[in-house]
């Protein structure tokens, strides 16, 4: 047991490397399944949450200067404002249906959006409305770990390009899981047990993202779109499953 242990966490390393590297977010959406069959919540949540950080650090200085930060701001200003209100919220609120409500949400507009074969430019709100989007990702990040999928719809709906949109998901996403990790390490959540197990991860998840990142280099803005829909759609899958099969 204690091998295939080791051998699903390189593998969950892997995956989620790889994913992260390729779209600048899925981490979660590709390690944390396969981990959970050998750890539990306690250990994996903070992993996913560590070798999320790690991918995105690895992959960031190859693609920063074509990264347009003045897009990314509002949402990173909207996301860390909404980070400690998610958190409070996690003794009140119940998880399980924002993750059911959620994964709808990603069943139904990545479908709507693939399927909708003129481009999209919606402009209304502005950079308020981005900030908007970036709060209400913040709270679910501090709920749920969640703070991915409503900034990356969003970065469909506006049209952007390959470049804008994973400049978004990467910053934004980075961001937000630093900061949810400093608060669980400062709470006491991060046992040492967990900086064991992302040190053994710590090999699949740079070979991950390094592959992962000549992949994405390699996309047009089409089949960039259609990857990262593509991956909301089967991370709504798991969020409904994982919750209707919770009750």
């Amino acid at each position: 047991m204690e091998t295939l242990t080791y051998a699903l966490l390189l593998f969950g390393a892997l995956a989620g490397g790889f994913v992260s590297g390729l779209a600048g977010f899925g981490t979660a959406l590709m390690a944390l399944g396969i981990w959970l069959y050998v750890l539990p919540p306690s250990l994996a949540v903070p992993l996913v949450l560590i070798c999320s950080v790690i991918s995105q650090m690895l992959t960031l200085p190859s693609m920063w200067k074509s990264f347009d930060l003045s897009l990314v701001w509002p949402f990173l200003i909207g996301g860390l404002a909404g980070v400690p209100l998610g958190t409070m919220m996690i003794a009140q609120a119940d998880p399980g249906v924002f993750k059911l409500s959620v994964g709808v949400l990603l069943l139904i507009f990545p479908t709507a959006l693939y399927l909708n074969r003129r481009p999209l430019a919606f402009k209304l709100g502005g950079r308020i409305a981005d900030g908007a989007i970036g709060f209400a990702g913040g709270i679910l990040g501090g709920l749920a770990g969640l703070s991915g999928p409503l900034p990356i719809l969003w970065a469909n709906v506006r049209g952007w390009n390959k470049h804008e949109r994973r400049g978004i998901f990467q910053i934004f996403n980075f961001t937000i899981l630093a900061t949810s990790l400093a608060l669980q390490a400062a709470s006491g959540l991060v046992e040492t047990q967990v900086i064991w197990l992302a040190a053994i991860a710590f090999p699949g998840t740079l070979i991950g993202a390094s592959l992962g990142a000549r992949v994405y280099h390699a996309l047009s803005d089409k089949h960039f779109a259609d990857v990262v829909l593509g991956l909301l759609f089967l991370s709504g899958v798991g969020l409904v499953w994982s919750s209707v099969g919770a009750h």
